[in-house]
């Protein structure tokens, strides 16, 4: 898989995605990351990519010819349109399961708004879909960016040692993932759960399923809602 992320802060987005596994998979080649500095595609003698907005108001906005061309010079070589994300608070919430769909693409282009926003023509020709990591407002759709796409890479074969390993996790299945101990046995008065020193892998996992339907209940009941739901559906 491929990912391009269009920012007027490469180096900040550079930063986070040489680290840790995303990072390492990335120097493995078992995912492909590319930032694009957007100035670099405008025409204007001092690189720069906004303007004020028709109409009036507060602030300014980025303009849609330098993300077109950079756009174009990104994606010329690639056999088809890549899938082209806007982040915006406009855009649909981000999920476990827009990643696990987003995971399945060959090519992904992402474009990180600034100031009061992008020129709609611009989201209008390109753009297949907004999407947004929550219902707040950040000065700019880098950490969005940074956020899907870690989401997105760590489904994606070989960067995780297992698919146990997301399979498990939060979310994946419905529900919130069980909690975890380590040593030691006893800390600060409070012991480990005897069942998960036992070794009795099948008691293990029952307990586990037990506690993760428990959390859920508990820390989010509107997704214990859906799990029932779901789970109501398929005994009928």
């Amino acid at each position: 898989m491929r990912i391009d992320i269009a920012t007027l802060f490469p180096d900040m987005c550079e930063t986070v995605l040489n680290e840790s596994i995303v990072g390492r998979a990335r120097k493995a080649g078992k995912i492909e990351l590319h930032c694009h500095q957007i100035r670099d595609y405008s025409t204007d003698k001092h690189r720069r990519v906004d303007d004020t907005p028709y109409g009036g108001g507060m602030g300014m906005v980025m303009q849609a010819e330098p993300i077109y061309r950079c756009f174009l010079a990104v994606t010329e070589s690639f056999p088809e349109k890549p899938h082209t994300i806007y982040m915006s608070p406009k855009g649909t919430v981000f999920t476990q399961q827009k990643a696990l769909e987003l995971s399945k693409r060959e090519n992904i282009f992402i474009i990180c708004g600034h100031y009061e926003g992008v020129d709609q023509r611009v989201l209008n020709k390109i753009v297949d879909e907004e999407i947004s990591i929550g219902d707040y407002v950040l000065t700019g759709g880098e950490l969005p960016a940074l956020v899907l796409t870690d989401a997105v890479a760590r489904m994606c074969d070989g960067v995780l040692s297992s698919e146990e390993c997301f399979e498990e996790e939060s979310h994946f299945s419905g529900l919130l993932e069980y909690p975890h101990y380590t040593r030691p046995e006893v800390w600060e008065g409070e012991r480990v759960p005897e069942v998960l020193l036992t070794g009795h892998h099948k008691n293990i996992e029952k307990f586990r399923r037990e506690q993760s339907i428990k959390m859920t209940k508990e820390k989010r009941p509107d997704l214990y809602a859906k799990y029932e739901q779901n789970i109501n559906m398929d005994s009928k």
